[in-house]
């Protein structure tokens, strides 16, 4: 025997790549959904904040299958939508199935997220669906009223300040803004139809902004089972090592700073933002 092979015969044995388990790599999508992150709110999602987990979920050379993990009650439709496409332009490269799994809520465009994968689960007593669109905002012009204060804008285009929360609400802009919802709501529903097709039950009407239990969307469609991602994986893939891909985020947004301005006027927008992003979680008894 050689010196190699004797020093070899020493050394614990390490497993041969051939050996080596297969990887599902789960994300986690957790938070509402928005362009843009709040040191006083919790975990939001957007493409810029989810991206590089996506990627680190799916860049693994023993990758078999990618799960999401989504708790999200909805946000911005746009971010919503470029996470999704993401999501699947990774699928198609890579030729590997994507399980989403439902946990408290998948609402809105939480759903959205969810219809990014080949098969949804959700648990018993998931919240699913919300199929529709909404918008929210503040009327704080008697506010300035009773502080006595006059705000003055000045724009080249008459439509430029529409729903102006600083201003009294005109009834010719609310239904512009309702053309709008419409435009949103049916590219939404395209997505969903695309995704689950003959799946979707013609039972209730599903795109009514309507939410169901995790044990009510089986039966209608928006998702295809019960289970938690433990169980679904286990059953599914019975060898797979089971990895988390979370979010990376800067140390200063861990500690709470985000480098914003501290003028008042940003604090009051971050403020109301916040109360939004709670308003959203309540919905939902969170």
């Amino acid at each position: 025997m050689s010196v190699t092979d004797k020093i070899a015969a020493r050394l614990p044995r390490v497993m041969d790549r051939g050996e080596r388990p297969p990887v599902v790599a789960a994300v986690r999508l957790h938070g509402v959904i928005t362009p843009q992150s709040s040191p006083v709110a919790r975990n939001t999602i957007s493409l810029q904040n989810v991206e590089s987990a996506i990627n680190r979920a799916f860049d693994n050379e023993r990758l078999i299958a990618v799960a999401l993990l989504i708790n999200s009650p909805g946000g911005a439709p746009t971010q919503s939508a470029l996470i999704a496409e993401r999501i699947r332009e990774l699928a198609t490269k890579k030729h590997v199935p994507v399980l989403a799994f439902c946990e408290d809520v998948a609402a809105s465009g939480g759903y959205w997220l969810a219809c990014a994968g080949d098969e949804i689960y959700a648990h018993g007593t998931s919240l699913v669906g919300s199929i529709g669109v909404v918008s929210a905002g503040f009327g704080l012009n008697g506010l300035l009223d009773k502080a006595g204060v006059e705000r003055r804008v000045y724009t080249a285009g008459e439509n430029k300040v529409r729903l102006d929360p600083f201003q009294a609400e005109k009834p010719e802009d609310v239904e512009w803004l309702k053309g709008l919802h419409a435009d949103l709501h049916e590219q939404f529903k395209a997505w969903v139809t695309e995704r689950r097709g003959a799946k979707l039950s013609a039972e209730a009407d599903l795109f009514s902004g309507e939410v169901w239990t995790g044990s009510k969307a089986q039966q209608l469609g928006l998702v295809d089972g019960i289970g938690t991602i433990r169980s679904v994986i286990a059953k599914r893939f019975p060898d797979a090592e089971l990895t988390i891909a979370e979010p990376r985020k800067p140390l200063l947004a861990k500690l709470g700073f985000t480098g914003a301005s501290t003028r008042s006027g940003d604090l009051v927008t971050q403020v109301l933002a916040s109360v939004e992003e709670r308003a959203r979680w309540s919905r939902f008894g969170l």
